[in-house]
């Protein structure tokens, strides 16, 4: 019983995430996520269902349109993947409880911005608003230290925004013998509610240890981004995000354990 209900997670969260595509394709365009159906950019035909199928129809088709065979991204099925994994995660950890669906749709809202980010280096603010509120939900610190937490974190942002300029930019422009990246400040203003969100959830030691995370993961993606595509304007929230959920699930139950 318990195996099928951690299969059935999976499936639902790869469902989901399927929609996800469909908000972060749609969104920042302010087309409907509703209507029309799921179609292929290149060529515009609706996709039947049986093509639609999350991750399966992906691996199938050969990542190529069923009609046009037009190159479908990569991305659609990492998006699929990680809700997925996700979804089984938190049900691992908390079963059919408040903290699981919670969690679940604040992880989706998550992907959504990350990716969002990824593609368009801007994320709509009233998702950034949605993470922050959803944050109080799952955060086990009283709500007037959660809101300390986020406080003194989103404070900081101009020191943290300091520290983190300084070590990726500098890093990137002596690599890339490039002067002027090290005048490109690595946080935006989108980023500080998801600074806030972190230490609301996980408070504000280990969210520095997130966001120092964080800073790691970027360095050889923006390094790559600004060698290789000459995009000198790397997403940070992707890799907050990633910073956040390696510091949930690894470090802070490790530190736990050690301080119970």
């Amino acid at each position: 019983m318990r195996e099928d209900l951690e299969l059935f997670s999976f499936i639902f969260g790869a469902v989901i995430g399927s929609f996800l595509n469909v908000l972060i394709s749609r969104l920042p365009k302010n087309i409907s996520v509703v209507s029309p159906r799921s179609f292929c950019p290149s060529c515009k035909k609706i996709i039947p269902w049986y093509y639609n199928i999350p991750l399966l129809s992906y691996i199938f088709l050969k990542a190529k349109c069923a009609f046009c065979k037009e190159k479908i991204p990569f991305s659609y099925f990492i998006v699929e993947l990680l809700s997925a994994c996700l979804t089984l995660a938190f049900f691992v950890k908390f079963s059919l409880s408040y903290e699981f669906y919670i969690f679940i749709l604040l992880s989706y809202v998550l992907i959504t911005l990350s990716f969002i980010d990824f593609k368009y280096k801007a994320v709509p603010d009233y998702l950034l608003l949605l993470v922050l509120v959803l944050s109080f939900f799952v955060t086990k610190q009283p709500i007037l230290e959660a809101f300390k937490s986020a406080f003194i974190f989103a404070g900081a942002f101009v020191l943290l925004n300091f520290v983190l300029t300084f070590y990726v930019q500098n890093i990137k422009s002596k690599i890339l013998k490039d002067e002027s990246l090290k005048t490109q400040e690595a946080l935006g203003e989108g980023d500080i509610p998801i600074l806030a969100m972190i230490a609301v959830i996980i408070g504000v030691k280990a969210a520095i240890i997130a966001v120092f995370l964080a800073s790691i993961f970027a360095i050889i993606p923006a390094i790559y981004s600004s060698f290789i595509k000459k995009d000198i304007q790397t997403p940070f929230i992707p890799y907050l995000v990633l910073g956040f959920y390696v510091e949930y699930f690894f470090v802070l139950e490790d530190f736990l354990k050690v301080n119970i």
